[in-house]
């Protein structure tokens, strides 16, 4: 491991709300050098090091990079399946620290429906906790692989202007990349019906568009947001036709936006909801798939930062 510095002081990795600009952009860095690598940038930086994956929602993308980046690393890897665990049968989260700690773990990575469910825990173990998405708080790695996407493709996050449209109410992407998008200088504003907006959302520096053709207008980059309706009542939505009609992004209406602008989902997608399938498909303007790609670059890089931070923190 190298002498690189990340200008992190801490053992968890919680939210990007409160993180710096010196530190966000030293992850964003550091991810692009693990990127350029790929295929050669297998190392023993977290060697006799475990790492326990616990995902108490389901996961393709997250879980598997984090697991991927993980064994490049040359990490042990746990992966705990809650559905047939003691947690299924009614173990609370503070009895299962109990349990990790007695496994002597170095590394959480922590997915939960609970927002806040990352802090708590991380004050009942002794390893580091990554937050790989609690609840409608924040998903921090996400946000990280956006931006990491954005700055591959050459261009800077200062004064880009950048619309995130569709569930922001239920969306801990939408937090994390409000929190990382503002600090780098970005302007941000926000699309969606006014039953999946929250109220307040102003406070976080952004502008509030209920309407797509005014929210997408001089807009650099759309960030199309996945329907939430796991944490929906039902009533938040009109039909997912109706919702295509007034918010799902297709090729005519990004037409409104800048010349050049490109899409980005973090997945899982609803084709013909949120966005038209061709859009989607087209790599000069999507992208999605760069987004799957730089995951793992992006969790090696948080990965090594907290073993970095740990070394510093707890000679």
């Amino acid at each position: 491991m190298d002498n690189f510095n990340y200008y992190f002081d801490n053992i968890h990795l919680l939210g990007i709300q409160g993180m710096n600009k010196k530190t966000i952009q030293s992850i964003l860095e550091r991810a692009q050098y693990f990127n350029q690598k790929k295929k050669n940038r297998k190392n023993k930086i977290l060697k006799d090091n475990l790492v326990i994956n616990l995902f108490f929602e389901n996961s393709t993308r997250t879980k598997a990079s984090f697991e991927i980046a993980a064994k490049s690393m040359s990490a042990d890897i746990l992966n705990i399946s809650v559905s047939s665990s003691s947690i299924k049968k009614g173990e609370t989260l503070i009895d299962t620290a109990a349990t990790l700690n007695a496994m002597h773990p170095d590394f959480l990575i922590l997915r939960h429906p609970n927002s806040g469910a990352a802090e708590m825990l991380s004050k009942h173990v002794e390893c580091s906790i990554i937050n790989a998405g609690d609840g409608r708080h924040e998903h921090p790695t996400q946000a990280l692989l956006d931006a990491a996407v954005i700055k591959e493709e050459g261009i800077n996050l200062e004064g880009l202007k950048i619309a995130i449209c569709g569930d922001i109410l239920n969306s801990r992407v939408a937090r994390s990349n409000i929190y990382l998008l503002t600090t780098m200088g970005a302007q941000v504003s926000v699309i969606g019906p006014p039953t999946l907006i929250p109220k307040d959302i102003e406070r976080m520096g952004v502008k509030v568009f209920f309407d797509l053709d005014s929210g997408l207008k001089s807009s650099d980059i759309i960030m199309i947001l996945r329907l939430q309706n796991e944490r929906m009542d039902g009533s938040e939505t009109p039909s997912k036709r109706e919702y295509y009609s007034f918010f799902g992004i297709n090729e005519n209406n990004l037409k409104l936006a800048k010349k050049n602008a490109l899409v980005m989902h973090p997945g899982p997608m609803n084709r013909g909801v949120e966005i038209a399938s061709l859009l989607a498909d087209n790599n000069e303007i999507s992208l999605v798939k760069k987004q799957v790609e730089m995951g793992v670059s992006v969790r090696i890089a948080c990965l090594e930062m907290l073993k970095l931070s740990r070394n510093k923190l707890l000679k």
